[in-house]
C-alpha cells in the first residue's frame, strides 16, 4: 500500500489549517510528523485518515482515490495522546475488539491479545477494566489496540506522551519495527526532535500548518533546506547570527570574523544568516576538531546556567544575541562571566535572508 497526498489542503471558518501539500508515504516505512504545537500534525493526520475531507486536492490510497470515502471505509488504525478506551470492557476485550470486528476465531483473537499484551507489559492487567488501571496503563491498552489490528495505516497522535521514560524508551524501538514487518504506513507525530531521531524513517517537519521539508530523518535533521526546519528540528531551536559577507569573510554582528571556503567563498556579498545547534557547542577547544581549518572561538556573556543532571544550559550573550549551549555535566557558573566558547566548522549552517541554506558543515567555513 502506498499513501498519495496530492495539492491537500484544509479552510477552516476562512482560516487555513493546513497549506496544499505533496506527500507519497510507502508501505513498511516510518514517517514522523515534527512540529510544534498547534503546527497542524493532527490536521494532517486527520485528512489521512478520512475523519476529515480536505478543502482542496486528492488523497489516493495504492492508487485509488479515497478522498471522499469516510474512515470506516479504509483499513486506519489511530491512538491519541488521550486515549481512548471502552471502560465497560476488560484490558483484553478492548484489545480484541478489532480482530472481533473482523471475524476472527478464538484461538486468533487469544494468540494475538497475548502477545502484543506481553510486549507492551499488560499481561498481568487483562482481566482489569481501564478505569482501574493507571494512565500509562491505559494508554498502553488503548496503543495494543491498535498494534492488534495491523492496519494498513496507522495514525499515532503523541501517543508516548503520557508514557514513564523506560517503556518510552522501549517502546520506540518496538514500534517500528512491528509496522514494518507488517508492512503498514506508520505515521507518528510528535514535538520532539529527538524522537524524531530515535524513530527514524522518514520525517516532514510542519510549522504553521506547512511541510518545510520531507525525507530520510537523518538527511532533514543533517542538511535543513530553510531557516524554519531547521528551527523545527533542533532543540533547543537553532541558534543564529546575521553577519555580512565580503570576499572569502563573514563578520558577524557581534565584531567577530570567520573565513569562508568552497561554495561560501563563491556566494555573492550580502547579509547571512549562520546557524548552529545547542550541542555543537564547545566550551573547550580541544573538543572540537576540524582538520585544516581551526574553530571558531567566540567570547560571550553568561546571562543564566540550568543544570539538568548530565546537561547543563548555558544562556549566552555575544553582542545583542542571545544563544543557548548545551553541555555535557554539570557547570556551576556566575552570572556575567565571560564563557569562551568553540564552533565546529563541520556543525556551522549558512542561510540566506530568504531563510534558504546555502551552505553547510565543509561548505560553509
Amino acid at each position: 500500500m502506498s499513501l498519495e497526498l496530492q495539492g491537500v489542503s484544509q479552510v477552516v471558518d476562512g482560516q487555513q489549517h493546513i497549506a496544499p501539500t505533496d506527500l507519497v508515504l510507502e508501505k513498511g516505512t516510518m514517517n514522523v510528523l515534527l512540529g510544534p504545537t498547534s503546527s497542524g500534525k493532527t490536521s494532517l493526520m486527520r485528512l489521512m485518515a478520512g475523519l476529515d475531507r480536505p478543502s482542496t486536492g486528492r488523497i489516493f490510497s495504492s492508487g485509488r482515490d479515497v478522498t471522499n470515502e469516510p474512515v470506516q471505509a479504509r483499513n486506519v488504525a489511530m491512538v491519541y495522546q488521550e486515549f481512548i478506551n471502552y471502560p465497560g470492557m476488560t484490558v483484553f476485550d478492548n484489545i480484541a475488539s478489532p480482530l472481533r470486528l473482523k471475524g476472527q476465531s478464538r484461538k486468533e483473537v487469544d494468540r494475538a491479545v497475548r502477545s502484543t499484551a506481553e510486549m507492551l507489559k499488560l499481561t498481568p492487567v487483562l482481566q482489569r477494566k481501564p478505569l482501574a488501571l493507571s494512565g500509562g496503563q491505559q494508554q498502553r491498552c488503548a496503543l495494543a489496540r491498535a498494534l492488534v489490528k495491523k492496519a494498513a495505516l496507522v495514525l499515532l497522535d503523541e501517543p508516548l506522551a503520557n508514557l514513564d521514560y523506560k517503556l518510552r524508551e522501549e517502546l520506540r524501538v518496538e514500534i517500528p519495527r512491528i509496522f514494518e514487518q507488517a508492512g503498514s504506513i506508520f505515521v507518528y507525530a510528535t514535538t520532539e526532535p529527538e524522537e524524531a531521531l530515535l524513530l527514524g524513517g522518514n520525517t516532514a517537519t510542519l510549522w504553521e500548518g506547512q511541510v518545510t521539508q520531507f525525507g530520510p530523518t537523518l538527511s532533514v535533521y543533517r542538511k535543513p533546506q530553510t531557516l524554519t526546519t531547521a528551527q523545527v528540528f533542533s532543540d533547543p531551536p537553532m541558534n543564529f547570527i546575521q553577519g555580512k559577507k565580503a570576499g572569502d569573510s563573514l563578520s558577524l554582528n557581534g565584531g567577530a570574523s570567520l573565513g569562508l571556503r568552497k561554495q561560501s567563498a563563491a556566494l555573492s556579498d550580502a547579509t547571512y544568516t549562520l546557524g548552529f545547534r545547542a550541542h555543537h557547542i564547545k566550551l573547550q577547544q580541544h573538543e572540537v576538531s576540524q582538520p585544516g581549518s581551526p574553530p571558531l572561538h567566540l567570547q560571550c556573556t553568561l546571562v543564566a546556567s540550568e543544570v539538568t543532571g548530565s546537561e547543563t544550559f548555558l544562556h549566552l550573550r555575544y553582542g545583542e544575541t542571545t544563544w543557548v549551549a548545551v553541555a555535557s555535566g554539570t557547570h556551576v557558573m556566575t552570572q556575567g562571566k565571560q564563557v569562551d566558547i568553540w564552533l565546529d566548522g563541520a556543525h556551522l549552517y549558512l542561510f540566506d535572508l530568504t531563510g534558504c541554506l546555502v551552505a553547510c558543515g565543509d561548505n560553509a567555513v
